[in-house]
């Protein structure tokens, strides 16, 4: 198998090797499918809490080159949760452009033993019994790293990959041909301007488009749109450079709120923006400003990868624990992104992409599912349910109850009725006492 191989095997078991040793968790070398090379500390290879939780080891393969796919997406790192909730992290292994090969690190845990056990085996998972007693007992093997220090982890990953990738050279081939399309972009834009009858106006849209393209992290738009306007900032300043310089500053310092908007550290943007004023002094012509600026750009964009998959696994999870505890009060999509330190639009852009729906659905879900374990039980009022998890307003109750269900709430309580009769059992008739959490 070895000689079949397209990377240097040994190389990257030392790379294994030292990633376990320095951070304490496990770290396996697969094939771009999953099949094992080497494995370092306690992996995804010897785990088995997917056994142990009667759950398929192929969902652990898929999640892993899932996980593989996003990181060669974005960039060559990608935090990610297995099928069983832990955290894992990824960097591909490329040859000639392709996914050869994967360094994996994990699983471990991000958030408290008990919590984990409560919330994702109990909760979510709705394991009990033999099968939680198992999970749990594996779960003494499972280390926990903290959400600060996953970041910091994946990038000394994404470097000892970036070793086995040669990423040094195959950056200065990457720049100087950067270089050579951005002056190409910027020069068809001068003579573009240069050939209408009039002076254009300030491209205000443009501006525009490129600080959408930065929230949205479309590094390709982003970078025509900048184009665009250091040839419109090149040829209505008549080649000054001190002016360009001025101008090109206050559209670093949009874009830097645009990236805090996408979610980069606003503190670390901060201090980014210091060192980026006093590199722009040092810069004498229009061609080295034009890629420095292009870099400075990329690395704000950058940034928020960076820690994008570290505070989403972060974020989601304490937004799942967070819904499971509270469902009962009164939630908003508003409160909820404050309570994770995120601005609206950003917290409901990434609960929809990492959960599949939007949080509002997924919070009336929990809620519904709370909902049918009190309609079992025939001493309790249709208000009162509808109060006891979480909806203000009966009515509304009733039509989410109905849409996720297809029957209203007391269809659902009197088809139960019948099905425990049918069983020959009786329902639960022992008045409970129910307080709203406040």
């Amino acid at each position: 198998m070895t000689q079949e191989m397209s990377f240097d095997l040994k190389l990257a078991r030392e790379c294994a090797q030292a990633i376990s040793a320095a951070c304490g968790v496990g770290c396996v070398v697969t094939d771009a499918r999953g099949q094992l090379y080497c494995e370092e500390g306690y992996g995804c290879a010897s785990c088995q809490l997917c056994l142990a939780a009667g759950r398929r080891p192929e969902d652990c393969v898929q999640s892993q080159i899932y996980g593989m796919a996003e990181a060669a997406r974005f960039g060559g790192k990608y935090i990610y949760f297995c099928p069983m909730g832990l955290t894992c992290f990824v960097s591909p292994i490329l040859e000639d452009e392709e996914v050869t090969a994967k360094l994996t690190v994990g699983p471990f845990l991000m958030v408290d033993r008990q919590d984990f056990i409560a919330c994702d085996l109990e909760g979510q998972m709705g394991l009990c019994g033999h099968p939680l007693e198992n999970v749990t007992a594996l779960l003494d093997q499972i280390p926990y790293v903290p959400a600060e220090k996953v970041t910091a982890m994946s990038n000394l990953l994404f470097m000892a990959v970036g070793f086995l990738n040669n990423v040094s050279a195959a950056n200065r081939m990457l720049e100087v041909q950067g270089s050579t399309a951005i002056q190409g972009q910027v020069t068809a834009y001068i003579q573009q301007v240069k050939n209408d009858s009039a002076a254009p106006p300030y491209p205000l849209e443009t501006e525009r488009a490129l600080l959408r393209a930065v929230r949205n992290l479309n590094k390709g738009e982003a970078q025509r749109r900048l184009n665009e306007l250091m040839g419109y900032l090149f040829f209505s300043s008549g080649g000054d450079l001190a002016r360009i310089k001025t101008q090109i500053y206050e559209l670093l310092i949009l874009i830097s709120r645009a990236a805090i908007d996408a979610g980069a550290s606003p503190e670390a943007t901060l201090a980014a923006n210091h060192q980026y004023l006093q590199g722009i002094n040092s810069l004498q012509d229009f061609d080295g400003l034009c890629l420095w600026f292009t870099k400075a750009v990329g690395a704000l964009m950058d940034s928020v990868f960076d820690c994008a998959g570290a505070r989403h696994t972060s974020v989601i999870h304490q937004t799942v624990q967070y819904l499971n505890t509270h469902y009962s009060e009164k939630i908003t999509m508003e409160k909820m992104a404050q309570q994770v330190y995120l601005s609206p639009p950003y917290f409901s852009r990434i609960f929809k992409e990492e959960m599949g729906e939007p949080f509002t659905a997924y919070l009336n879900r929990i809620r519904i599912d709370r909902s049918k374990e009190l309609l079992r039980q025939k001493n309790i009022r249709l208000t009162d349910i509808a109060q006891l998890v979480g909806f203000e307003d009966q009515s509304y109750f009733t039509k989410v109850f109905k849409k996720q269900e297809g029957v209203p709430p007391l269809r659902y309580r009197e088809s139960h009725t019948k099905d425990m009769k049918a069983r020959g059992q009786e329902p639960q008739q022992k008045r409970q006492s129910f307080s709203r959490r406040k």
